[in-house]
């Protein structure tokens, strides 16, 4: 691995800005708040650190939708705060990657402004519109992830937008060339500023099919799955014509290639597609992104078979490409709830952070897990999310993962901000507050940073291969090797103690007990694994 790879085989822990810490007294947390906690940040063990977005915005989907792309929102703080952190970031021998949004920007951004105006003006081309049918309404029947339709119609320029999220989140059309370098120009912006990496959301709903074909339906048996259900229809179609489109791939090289003139960068992909495996694999290949992720680990299925047919999936499809595995983030149930069986428990979030850290690929740990911090449940009249206010009650949305975090259990708002935080934080999490785990040395977050050090003294668990091998539902065996170092690595998914005949895979194994885990047991043939209990050992 070269020194430019730093992302392979990277941690990167997730900040979601507004619920990290707030320095200003308004409730939501920002910039300085982040600079505050970065000592905090570089003992978790962590190689990076992705900032969700802090850009000028209405906030409609809370940064997701950007109105000015090289400006900081003054809720978050400015500019010169941005710098401060990033100088103050690499101090501490951190990298720093930022969230890009490039498939849509605000309704309130000056391009779209100029372009709903008129059908001949210079920004005219530069998002998706399309003329009614004649009978009025729209030309197809795509639909918005949001619920509904994904056409909203435009009374200036007597015709239908584009958005595949919200109707203030007005799709670009990257059809158009001079959209693409545009852009290109505002990612460059940062990248000249010294980010060390892009994390690229809904990367692949860059283009759109140019002919507007209509989606086909889904039969019923399949419309569950990839995080829908069937109290959205979104889950009705299948999504072939509004995203995913081959005109990407020429796009993600000449991505890749402005990225490539400022060395030791690395680009992330969000990828959601019919077939996210088939996708990351694609996007990931030689001159396109260094890394993808999908949401394959951020749904519902938790069995170490899942898991492993989900990784050999991936496995048997991807080239040179690179994998970033993540079980929570700022858009699922907390996996602390999500995968819970039965009372949210330590030792199962203790295994998951060393399961998914021992995966080969590169790992995005979010903010909050460090802490097992289980998902709120926020009362409808306080929800923020309009995901969740739209689908209530079946759907939550996404506010139970985004509440303050928790840095002091007896102090207001739990250390997070002197005023009434955005979100409410659960009584539950004070429990779990940074310094109450601070003095308990058997807590998640000791065996975090414990692990996280550990896995660092182990090129195998960064960036060797990975082999599978066969065991019994719920134990989840493979073996990781990188220039001679072999490591068995075991995990025991399941809350009840578990033993099985085990061959060794050499004349000699030395098991490895300082991960700070609960160890399993290897005698002779047999590994007998606790509740949630790890397997570690050098092979011969």
């Amino acid at each position: 691995m070269t020194r430019n790879e730093w992302w392979r085989g990277a941690v990167i822990y997730q900040v979601y800005p507004r619920s990290y810490a707030d320095t200003n007294g308004d409730g939501v947390g920002d910039l300085p708040g982040i600079i505050a906690k970065l000592d905090y940040i570089a003992s978790l063990g962590v190689d990076a650190i992705w900032i969700s977005p802090f850009f000028k915005s209405p906030m409609d989907d809370f940064g997701y939708d950007i109105s000015d792309y090289r400006d900081v929102d003054p809720l978050f703080g400015n500019l010169e705060d941005f710098d401060h952190l990033l100088a103050r970031a690499h101090e501490l021998g951190l990298k720093v990657m930022i969230d890009q949004v490039l498939s849509h920007t605000s309704a309130q951004h000056q391009w779209f402004l100029d372009s709903r105006e008129s059908r001949d003006n210079d920004k005219a081309d530069w998002y998706v519109w399309a003329d009614a049918n004649p009978d009025g309404t729209p030309p197809n029947n795509w639909l918005s992830i949001f619920g509904g339709g994904a056409w909203q119609w435009e009374p200036r320029r007597q015709q239908y937008y584009l958005h595949n999220f919200l109707a203030s989140q007005p799709d670009l059309n990257f059809h158009n060339p001079e959209v693409q370098q545009a852009v290109l120009d505002n990612v460059e912006f940062w990248l000249a500023k010294g980010v060390d990496g892009l994390r690229l959301d809904a990367i692949n709903f860059c283009f759109h099919d140019a002919q507007l074909r209509d989606n086909p339906a889904k039969p019923v048996e399949a419309r569950q799955g990839r995080g829908f259900s069937e109290d959205n229809p979104y889950a009705f179609q299948y999504h072939y014509y509004n995203n995913t489109q081959p005109e990407n791939l020429a796009f993600l090289e000449r991505l890749r290639a402005l990225m490539d003139r400022y060395p030791g960068t690395a680009a992330l992909g969000e990828i959601s597609s019919e077939d996210s495996l088939a996708t990351m694999a694609e996007y990931t290949e030689a001159g396109r992104l260094h890394m993808g992720y999908s949401f394959e680990l951020l749904t519902n299925d938790y069995s170490a078979g899942y898991v492993r047919q989900t990784v050999e999936t991936l496995e048997s499809r991807v080239a040179n490409g690179w994998p970033c595995w993540s079980v929570s983030n700022h858009d699922v149930v907390r996996v602390a709830t999500r995968w819970a069986q039965g009372q949210a428990s330590d030792e199962q979030c203790k295994m998951l952070t060393a399961m998914v850290c021992s995966l080969r690929g590169s790992v995005c740990l979010y903010q909050g897990e460090e802490l097992a911090l289980e998902e709120a449940d926020i009362p409808f009249e306080q929800l923020q999310d309009p995901y969740g206010i739209a689908f209530w009650p079946n759907f939550k949305g996404r506010d139970g993962c985004r509440t303050p975090m928790p840095w002091q259990a007896d102090v207001p708002n739990a250390g997070f901000s002197d005023a009434t935080p955005w979100l409410p934080v659960p009584d539950s999490h004070r429990a779990r507050s940074v310094d109450q785990q601070d003095a308990d040395p058997n807590s998640v977050l000791h065996s975090f940073r414990r692990f996280l050090k550990w896995r660092q003294q182990h090129p195998a668990l960064n960036v060797g291969s990975i082999d599978f091998l066969d065991a019994p539902e719920p134990v989840l065996l493979f073996v990781r090797e990188h220039n001679g170092e072999r490591m068995l690595c075991g995990f025991n998914l399941g809350a009840e103690p578990i033993s099985l005949d085990f061959e060794p895979l050499g004349p000699a194994q030395t098991v490895l007990s300082d991960h700070g885990l609960r160890g399993a047991q290897c005698e002779g043939n047999v590994l007998a694994f606790p509740a949630y209990g790890v397997f570690f050992a050098r092979l011969a």
